[in-house]
């Protein structure tokens, strides 16, 4: 198999079907699969999604819900495709998007990794699919909203082409582009992030593995993030927070001194009951 597109669902039937849909759309010049694993969905989606697609996709059934991350692993255990793509249940595969950048990565063998450009729902770009890693510094400039010119201090490197070719530091794990060599050799997805801060952590090994990941803003997917709902769950906004600790303490905390470590986890751990507190206040569409 040329390329495998894993897929993690949960409890979203339509999304789900509409994401699969359309790949299936169109015809590749390559050999394709499409994997479902469903995190113990606690409704009838994954029935309704294997009487739907019936032997057009592989399904794989968790016994419980551990996570975005252990999700993945489970299909990227068995896949032996040239390609991985990790896609988002909640997205719309855009014309061209897939065999553009499967032609991309088969011309350029130092990349390790590729993204797209993603839209949300109101089209307007999805920052996350371009950005540099996280740290103390520029993670200050983007939570007090603080302008910089910077390359360096510019988390979501708002300067550059959103329609442009470029290397980067960071993609999002809405849609993911990959070599099963560059997993086969950095490993899979850390599964002690439960959702949140998993891809992040993945980029981070595949650059410091001595593999570009690239940004190929000329192609689309659409992203319905966060539609359901303006409120949050509770869970998500601690998995959020858990994730940003998580990271830092796993490839940062190393290179700051005992204090900045404290005032790191502190401030992570402020901006989390804030959230939480805010949220109560906020409605339900």
């Amino acid at each position: 198999m040329d390329l495998s597109v894993v897929i993690v669902n949960y409890g979203t039937f339509e999304l789900t079907k509409n994401t699969i849909n359309s790949i299936l759309d169109y015809s590749y010049p390559f050999s394709i699969e499409i994997i479902v694993v469903d995190n113990a969905s606690v409704d009838d989606s994954l029935s309704k999604l294997k009487e739907y697609f019936k032997d057009k996709v592989k399904f794989i059934a968790s016994k419980s819900n551990n996570g975005f991350a252990a999700g993945n692993n489970q299909a990227l255990k068995i896949v032996d495709s040239k390609y991985i793509l990790l896609l988002n249940s909640d997205t719309i595969v855009w014309q061209n998007t897939l065999e553009d950048i499967y032609n991309f990565m088969e011309n350029n063998p130092d990349v390790g990794a590729c993204g797209c450009q993603v839209l949300l729902e109101d089209n307007t770009i999805d920052k996350a699919c371009k950005r540099s890693f996280p740290n103390v510094k520029n993670s200050f400039f983007r939570l007090f909203h603080i302008p910089t010119k910077s390359k360096d201090d510019n988390y979501n490197l708002d300067d550059l082409d959103d329609n442009g070719i470029y290397e980067i530091d960071c993609l999002t794990g809405a849609f993911i582009f990959t070599r099963k060599k560059v997993l086969d050799g950095i490993g899979l997805l850390d599964e002690t992030f439960f959702m949140y801060g998993e891809d992040i952590d993945l980029c981070y090994r595949i650059k410091k593995a001595g593999w570009k990941i690239i940004y190929y803003g000329k192609d689309k997917i659409t992203h319905f993030k966060g539609a359901s709902s303006k409120k949050q769950r509770p869970k998500l906004i601690y998995e959020f927070y858990r994730a940003m600790y998580i990271y830092y303490m796993k490839h940062h905390s190393h290179e700051s001194n005992f204090l900045v470590n404290i005032i790191v986890y502190f401030g992570i751990f402020l901006l989390c009951i804030i959230k939480l507190f805010l949220n109560i206040f906020k409605k339900k569409n």
